[in-house]
C-alpha cells in the first residue's frame, strides 16, 4: 500500500512526521510520501523541518514534498522553482477541488510547471488531463471528504485519455489512513475496474516513487 498526498504538524494535521511514519509502517504500508501545505510564507520552514529526518532509516520508504496550496496560477511556477532549490524534488498541486475556492487556471498552472501530482483535481478539463498525461503529472483519486465528490469524473477522464491516476487520503490524522480493502473500494466506488486496480493502487505509485529513486 502508498499513500503519497499526506499532512503532519508543520501545517494542518495532527501527527508528528515520526508518528505519521510510524503508523503507516504498522499498518502495512511500503511507502509514504509526507507534503505539508505552503505557499510563499512558509516554504522555507517547512522543507527545513521535514528535511531533518530524510536520513533516518524508518523502515518504510518516505518521501519528502511539499503540497503547493492556494497559490495564484501565475507564480506556481515561481514556487516550484524555489522549492526545488531548496531540494524538495516531489511537487504536489493543491487542486480545483469544488470545495474550496481554489483560482481556475490552478491546474494547468501546475502541469505545465513540472508538478508531479495534481491532488483532487475537481471537474479538471479533458485538455489538462491530455496535458498531465503528455508530461507525466499523476492525478488523484482521494478519501478525502469534499475532495472525493469528483472523484468519478477524474477517474472517468483519466481512464479513458490514459493518464496516471493514483489512490491517496489527503491524511490529516491517522483514521486517514486506509486499509487494502478501502482503498480498493475508493478506486472502485470511482469507476476503476478490476482490471485497472493493480496499475492505479500499486504500479502507479511505484512509478512515482520510482522518479526519485525510493
Amino acid at each position: 500500500m502508498y499513500d503519497l498526498h499526506t499532512h503532519t504538524v508543520l501545517s494542518d494535521g495532527i501527527l508528528l512526521p515520526s508518528e505519521l511514519i510510524r503508523t503507516a509502517k504498522v499498518m502495512g504500508y511500503e511507502g509514504v510520501a509526507i507534503t505539508d501545505h505552503v505557499d510563499f510564507s512558509n516554504l522555507e520552514h517547512v522543507v527545513r523541518s521535514l528535511k531533518k529526518i530524510e536520513e533516518e532509516n524508518w523502515e518504510i520508504e518516505v518521501l519528502i514534498g511539499v503540497e503547493i496550496t492556494h497559490v495564484p496560477p501565475r507564480k506556481i511556477e515561481k514556487i516550484i522553482r524555489k522549492a526545488k532549490e531548496l531540494g524538495v524534488e516531489y511537487i504536489v498541486i493543491h487542486g480545483e477541488t469544488i470545495v474550496e475556492p481554489v483560482e481556475k487556471g490552478t491546474n494547468r498552472a501546475g502541469i505545465e510547471a513540472g508538478a508531479n501530482l495534481i491532488a483532487h483535481p475537481g471537474l479538471i478539463t479533458e485538455e489538462d488531463v491530455e496535458k498531465a498525461k503528455e508530461n507525466c503529472v499523476f492525478l488523484e483519486i482521494t478519501s478525502r471528504r469534499g475532495h472525493s465528490l469528483t472523484n468519478g469524473h477524474v477517474a472517468k477522464l483519466s481512464l479513458e485519455i490514459g493518464a496516471n491516476l493514483i489512490v491517496n487520503s489527503d491524511l490529516h490524522e491517522p483514521e486517514d489512513l486506509m486499509s487494502n480493502d478501502l482503498l480498493r473500494n475508493v478506486a472502485k466506488g470511482a469507476g476503476v475496474g478490476e482490471s485497472d486496480l493493480k496499475k492505479v493502487l500499486e504500479e502507479n505509485p511505484r512509478k512515482l516513487l520510482e522518479l526519485f529513486q525510493i
